[in-house]
């Protein structure tokens, strides 16, 4: 509807209609190819020759939809974008003022398309937009991946959880050729996320759930120090990583190679047995000297 030139792609996965959740019509179809075939005569709706195709992805909702070509010429746009509001206005609900006067919905019967009558300044606001009471999303998404915290209470989680993984496990000791007793690099107990989380403040937590992933997104986005699998949080052992050119291409090997020493290392700074590995064989700076 933006304009006559406009193409479009869609790769329908949730079941929503224009105003909430897709009412099944046809129980011959599967609910998956019903709302497909919805979604395509909304392109067709609008004046699409609409085409179907099947991506290689991992995933059961493959089938996406596009639309290259219009079914009529540019004079006719008029037409169908009558025939497009009026389509919208037969599958929408209809807002209506409630009796504290605030804006609720109320949704239009597809058969007979009646609805309450809306007061005159919601219709003027109908008249206006494309769906009366549609909410576009912000033209500025804010980032809650945990990459916009702040760096020092990221710091700060990060320490108390390494240092709770550390306190959970025994000092555990190795005899060398000598017969001598020599202690390990200490990696830590491995806990579930729970465990972890019981273990942070109410305001760290509170803070952490306003996040998409909370938590295990903070851990995981701290790779360096963690390794979260199935649930549980590890200490990551860099002696354990295979080394970059047996696992990864030529071109990611020369990208982490110019990234080589560009970081202090957490461990050399943080960790009580230090780094697990030597100075010319890790990846991050052991001190400053070293940073590149």
């Amino acid at each position: 509807r933006s304009s006559y030139s406009c193409r479009y792609f869609v790769l329908p996965c949730c079941f929503f209609d224009f105003h909430g959740k897709y009412s099944r019509r046809q129980s011959k179809k599967t609910q998956y190819r019903e709302y497909l075939d919805f979604v395509a005569q909304v392109g067709f709706v609008c004046g699409f020759h609409v085409e179907e195709d099947c991506l290689r992805i991992p995933s059961t909702k493959r089938v996406c939809l596009i639309g290259k070509n219009r079914t009529y010429p540019p004079t006719e746009r008029a037409l169908i974008d009558k025939q497009i509001t009026q389509f919208i206005d037969n599958r929408q609900t209809c807002a209506v003022v409630t009796c504290d006067g605030r804006v609720g919905f109320n949704y239009k019967d597809h058969t007979d398309g009646v609805c309450k009558e809306l007061p005159e300044n919601v219709t003027e606001t109908a008249g206006t937009t494309w769906m009366p009471g549609f909410q576009p999303r912000e033209k500025v998404e804010q980032i809650r991946n945990c990459a916009s915290l702040p760096r020092d209470f990221v710091d700060d989680v990060v320490l108390n959880v390494a240092n709770l993984l550390l306190s959970s496990a025994p000092q555990k000791s190795c005899s060398n050729m000598h017969g001598e007793n020599t202690n390990t690099w200490n990696q830590g107990e491995s806990l579930s996320l729970k465990e972890v989380a019981e273990h942070l403040n109410k305001e760290t937590l509170k803070r952490l759930k306003s996040e998409y992933g909370g938590l295990q997104t903070l851990l995981k986005n701290n790779h360096q120090v963690f390794e979260v699998l199935n649930g549980r949080v590890h200490i990551r052992d860099w002696r354990k990583e295979k080394p970059s050119r047996e696992t990864k291409p030529e071109v990611k090997r020369r990208l982490a190679a110019e990234a080589f020493k560009t970081r202090l290392c957490w461990f050399f700074i943080h960790h009580p047995d230090g780094c697990s590995l030597p100075s010319e064989s890790c990846p991050y700076a052991h001190g400053t000297e070293e940073l590149r």
